[in-house]
């Protein structure tokens, strides 16, 4: 008898494990077919980062596993944070973001001036006790975007009045380029160029939104011909219109990842065969789609294009159907930054832009990049749930009448 028992007790833990998976995976909500990219960008992440931080490992004096080790504990744990990020209403992030605005702004003013200064750039703020460095402008972008879908939506009535509505959005969006611009270029234009695409989406009138370019090109202006960085900046927009004249070091870097693509050919060298991973500086995160090409071929870049081409078509799909002004501003805002930013990369990867600095996202190793990116998931999770959510109590309604 006590045999029986025990063996029926054995048969239920499997059971009761396999009831929590589901329960888990019933608390999933939100658009699927974005759940399956981020799987797939994590799984190619995990991947290529383990093939290209050999260099790494080496001048750091550590394993390969543990820098990997690292990487996947940051996916994980921003997996995390964008399922928790999706359950919260996504409402909720209307009166988030002026609290995001009043942090950001002194951290972003904190970090230009007194931040950490890695290759002549000021971006990151230690993090005490760690090791590690936050990037405000990951914040800034969340912030900013979550800002402005706010003001546009519940300015709808007095959208055109200058004192209610334009000046807020203007000054919003030129301080943030501001203070992101002089250390961190690439990123200020990605984000000015999203907020712009915004205003036009909250019917804001032509007029005014030259007036925010035109404000935005005087800070570009004077970041380019004034700012700490301008030589780094001028030298590169040179290097790329006109490599013959070029130092030969500013061009290494991108020589380097037009081999790597070159020499990849349809299907590529194969996992972790990559030979140019030994000569760029930033093989795991800036050049990590050229590694991508040099071992999976013009097939696995295209697979990567397709998914990040998918993604925007999901969430276009989500804005169109958003029932609210704020929820469509809002995953219309961070699906357009997402992007706009993998295609920046890929595009430099190819050699069709200047070098910059910025990763790809979900795939290029990194900290606060990966969090803060699979927040924004979260929320363009979020407002999907608005649209299928009432779907299955209108379907509940029916089946009861």
């Amino acid at each position: 008898m006590e045999t029986e028992s025990n063996n029926t007790a054995t048969q239920k833990l499997p059971l009761q494990g396999a009831g929590g998976a589901r329960a888990l995976l019933a608390n999933v909500k939100g658009d699927r077919w974005i759940w399956l990219i981020v799987i797939m960008l994590s799984v190619i992440s995990t991947l290529a980062v383990y093939s290209s931080i050999g260099t790494l490992a080496y001048t750091k004096g550590v394993g390969v596993e543990s820098i990997l080790a690292k990487h996947v504990f940051m996916i994980v744990l921003g997996i995390g944070l964008m399922y928790v990020s999706h359950r919260l209403d996504y409402r909720y992030y209307a009166g988030i973001s002026k609290l995001l605005m009043i942090i950001t702004i002194p951290l972003l003013a904190y970090t230009l001036f007194f931040g950490s200064n890695i290759n002549h750039a000021s971006r990151w703020i230690p993090i005490p006790g760690t090791g590690l460095g936050f990037q405000t402008s990951d914040l800034a972008k969340l912030a900013l975007i979550t800002y402005l879908a706010r003001i546009l939506s519940r300015k709808q009535e007095n959208i055109k009045d200058v004192k209610e509505s334009f000046i807020p959005i203007m000054g919003s969006v030129c301080l943030v380029f501001a203070l992101i611009g002089p250390a961190n270029l690439s990123t200020g234009l990605m984000l000015f160029g999203v907020s712009i695409l915004l205003l036009i989406m909250g019917r804001i009138s032509v007029k005014q939104i030259s007036v925010v370019c035109l404000i935005g090109a005087v800070l570009l202006a004077g970041m380019l011909f004034l700012g700490s960085r301008r030589a780094t900046h001028i030298s590169r927009v040179k290097a790329f219109f006109h490599p013959e004249l070029a130092d030969q070091d500013k061009l290494f870097q991108g020589n380097h990842a037009k081999i790597a693509i070159a020499t990849g050919g349809f299907f590529g060298k194969g996992p972790g065969r990559s030979t140019e991973r030994n000569y760029l500086p930033e093989a795991f995160s800036d050049e990590i789609f050229a590694i991508i090409v040099e071992e999976y071929g013009l097939f696995g870049g295209i697979v990567v294009i397709s998914i990040y081409l998918f993604l925007l078509y999901r969430c276009i799909k989500i804005v169109t159907k958003a029932p609210k002004a704020f929820g469509a501003l809002l995953a219309a805002g961070l699906s357009f930054s997402l992007t706009i930013q993998a295609f920046a990369n890929m595009a430099v990867a190819v050699g069709l832009g200047p070098v910059t600095g910025v990763p790809l996202p979900l795939i290029s190793m990194g900290g606060t990049s990966i969090l803060f990116t699979s927040i924004a998931f979260g929320i363009i999770l979020s407002v999907s749930r608005d649209i299928d959510e009432p779907k299955k109590v209108m379907v509940g309604e029916i089946r009861e009448a």
